[in-house]
């Protein structure tokens, strides 16, 4: 994996193989930009990490997945809004966050087992656990599912936190600070299309405590 050097906000660049999987470990949605047939576009999908490689999947009729795989290199995008950060000046007032830029190229998995394993990967980023709790699908459902790989060729990554800066020189008694943020999981909701009350599965009451 190539870094990219960062020039805006330089000060704030965490270019290092362990940052970038934190950053993309944190999280399993991602928004990729590509083109089709000039024009730019940008889809969010959720992913899955192995090593070095992304994975991502969806029907094989989905357009970005098809369109991904004509060669080009693409981008791919995950951001962690952590916290509102208001100083005594609008200039200084901005965001705390965790962001990681992803550039690479896309290839169709072929392999019967690794794109078992690319779906596993992918189940298993969102919600640890739930891939033995259900049946993968039926044979159709599997073989109208398409799995790509993403190399990470080059990346970078920023990280803000803590509390304003560039202020200190203000004198107006404004409060300043920051409002934390946090992606927060609520109490889970059973589909009652079955009509039978269940205890909530392991993966899904790990998921819950862990992110309450």
């Amino acid at each position: 994996m190539e870094f990219n050097k960062i020039i805006r906000g330089a000060k704030r660049e965490v270019n290092d193989v362990e940052s970038v999987n934190a950053i993309l470990d944190a999280g399993f949605l991602c928004h990729i930009a590509f083109q089709h047939k000039g024009q730019p576009m940008i889809i969010p999908t959720a992913y899955g990490r192995k090593g070095n490689e992304i994975y991502l999947h969806g029907s094989t009729k989905n357009f970005m997945l098809n369109q991904i795989l004509d060669g080009q290199t693409i981008c791919i995008s995950v951001t962690h809004l952590d916290g509102i950060v208001l100083a005594r000046t609008l200039f200084d007032t901005g965001v705390n966050y965790r962001s990681t830029i992803l550039f690479g190229k896309v290839v169709l998995v072929e392999d019967e087992n690794e794109r078992i394993e690319g779906m596993k990967i992918i189940t298993e980023n969102v919600i640890k656990g739930r891939w033995s709790e259900v049946n993968l699908g039926t044979e159709p459902q599997l073989k109208a599912t398409m799995v790509v790989k993403f190399t990470i060729e080059k990346a970078s990554a920023k990280i803000r936190m803590g509390a304003p800066m560039g202020d200190e020189n203000v004198k107006n008694e404004v409060w300043s600070g920051e409002i934390p943020l946090a992606l927060k999981a609520l109490q889970p909701i059973q589909d009652s299309k079955f009509g039978v009350e269940m205890e909530i599965s392991e993966s899904v009451m790990n998921y819950f405590e862990k992110n309450q």
